[in-house]
């Protein structure tokens, strides 16, 4: 990053040392993300915009004003910075990774049973889920609030190299819709989570292999998003242990899928490293807590 090196480097440092801290604070004290009052991230408004790229390179990133969260599930301090500029709305994500993992559910040929079976390599991901009522609510997948949700996906295998990020919806309540996941939350509870992509096509596209073709073949065939499912730009680089994610998108879309933003009001939204699906963490694949995110910390964006 060449004049932001030094910027850069401390970033790193402080993602490393908040984690230690955040790590051992969580190991003492019983922690409640929700009972705190909700860290607030402004977005700024800049002239221009940034290169949707992962590169961060653009001065107005550094000069911007930063948050940092931190995730139970990850066990690791999530940076967020936010700009914009009347018209779309710009994010930058950083957090610590020791490995960069860009492939997905790869399937491996199995000789028993002369067919390919789905391997344990899972993608790096990360979501943004904004809240889409008038009331406040947890935005977990284990309180008492019933809520629907924007959700943000970046996914390093089936969103990043087309340059975007997957647009889908939460709906967790107390009825079970379509496909819903029964879950039973922290009183006891049972809800039903629906996660369901917005209108339009996807960025990527299953496909089945008939016949031996080598020992290893994608699951994936990857395309360019259409409709509300290309509403959200994105880009990730892996560096030096660290994941920087540059994120673009409409204030105002004009779906009925997404939350609309304006300017002088706040939004009530939480990160995760992993995707949030409501499934327990799985020894048997390369990145156990895949699929088992949550929202663990409320936060607040301000649209300057």
């Amino acid at each position: 990053m060449s004049a932001n090196n030094g910027a850069f480097t401390s970033m790193i440092n402080r993602l490393v040392v908040a984690t230690l801290c955040c790590g051992v604070g969580l190991s003492l004290v019983t922690f409640n993300a929700f009972a705190m009052e909700a860290k607030q991230l402004s977005s700024l408004k800049i002239d221009g915009a940034p290169t949707i790229d992962g590169s961060a390179e653009e001065g107005f990133w550094e000069s911007s004003t930063s948050i940092l969260t931190y995730d139970k599930i990850a066990g690791i301090t999530i940076e967020l910075r936010s700009v914009h500029n009347g018209e779309n709305i710009f994010f930058l994500v950083r957090y610590p990774d020791a490995t960069e993992s860009r492939q997905h559910k790869y399937l491996v040929w199995d000789d028993a049973l002369k067919a390919y079976r789905s391997g344990p390599k899972r993608e790096d991901s990360f979501v943004f889920k904004w809240n889409m009522e008038t009331r406040p609510v947890e935005l977990s997948i284990s309180g008492d609030d019933a809520y629907k949700a924007d959700v943000w996906y970046w996914k390093a295998n089936r969103t990043d190299p087309v340059g975007y990020a997957d647009d889908k919806f939460h709906s967790y309540g107390h009825e079970s819709l379509g496909n819903s996941l029964l879950v039973i939350n922290k009183t006891g509870k049972p809800f039903f989570l629906e996660r369901l992509g917005d209108g339009g096509k996807a960025t990527y596209l299953s496909m089945t292999y008939d016949r031996y073709s080598t020992p290893e073949v994608p699951r994936y065939h990857i395309r360019q998003p259409t409709g509300s499912r290309a509403d959200i730009r994105a880009k990730g680089n892996w560096k030096n242990g660290v994941w920087t994610i540059e994120w673009a998108r409409k204030l105002k879309t004009g779906h009925t899928d997404d939350v609309q933003l304006e300017t002088g009001k706040v939004y009530s939204f939480g990160v995760s490293r992993f995707e949030i699906a409501g499934k327990a963490a799985n020894p048997g694949i390369d990145q156990p807590n895949y699929e088992s995110g949550e929202i663990t910390e409320l936060l607040e964006l301000k649209i300057e």
